[in-house]
């Protein structure tokens, strides 16, 4: 499969993009990726590239994103950082993938059993990462569903699973807020924004349809 060149990245819409991604992430769980010539690509993506989406997930080993959607070189942006928030350096990215190179849509990718969300349920204080997790402590407060104080830890499962969807969402609105640029990118169905989990289990990326951010009114 050769790499998408600047005629194919403007033929996808942002529901193609999604498309593309969901067919990847089925042939991954299905052990029937791509056959590419990697070589090949590198060759054909040496002057320039043209990525059809751009990838905001987490640091862990296990989400690489051109794995999990089963993507090649120059296919798709990959920007990563512990629990997949948001700063400043993340929305300059973004705004460089979509509006100068061109890509179709934003996916903030959470994970389950995600160790940056778990520290932010125990409220871990280390350095550095006491300010990263501090993005990640408002949806920890957002989680309402668990009362009881001692399951609000990460040892409860269904609490971490919880905070990781609240902090995808929170994220997705977060892009939108702090970047005219993509909003009136958007508006203008330019590109489209959603958020997803990624089961480590299963390998299964699931999109959450409640956050697509498009122009259109359903994916």
């Amino acid at each position: 499969m050769k790499a998408h060149s600047i005629e194919t990245q403007a033929s996808i819409t942002p529901s193609k993009a999604l498309t593309f991604l969901k067919e990847g992430n089925l042939r991954f769980i299905n052990n029937l990726k791509v056959n590419r010539n990697l070589l090949q690509q590198a060759n054909e993506t040496r002057d320039g590239q043209w990525p059809f989406a751009v990838i905001l997930s987490c640091i862990d080993s296990r989400t690489s994103a051109e794995l999990i959607f089963d993507q090649g070189l120059g296919d798709i942006f990959s920007i990563r950082i512990a629990g997949n928030v948001v700063n400043t350096d993340i929305m300059g990215s973004l705004e460089f993938a979509c509006k100068v190179a061109g890509s179709k849509l934003i996916v903030v990718l959470g994970h389950s059993n995600c160790g940056a969300i778990k520290g932010a349920c125990d409220h871990v204080e280390m350095g550095n990462l006491t300010e990263l997790l501090s993005k990640i402590q408002p949806a920890v407060y957002e989680e309402t569903k668990t009362t009881e104080p001692d399951k609000r830890t990460s040892s409860n499962k269904k609490f971490v699973e919880n905070v990781s969807r609240i902090n995808v969402k929170r994220s997705v609105k977060t892009i939108v807020n702090r970047s005219y640029i993509l909003e009136q990118m958007v508006e203008r169905g330019e590109i489209a924004i959603i958020g997803a989990m990624h089961n480590l289990e299963t390998g299964m990326v699931d999109f959450l349809e409640d956050t697509w951010v498009s122009c259109e009114q359903e994916i």
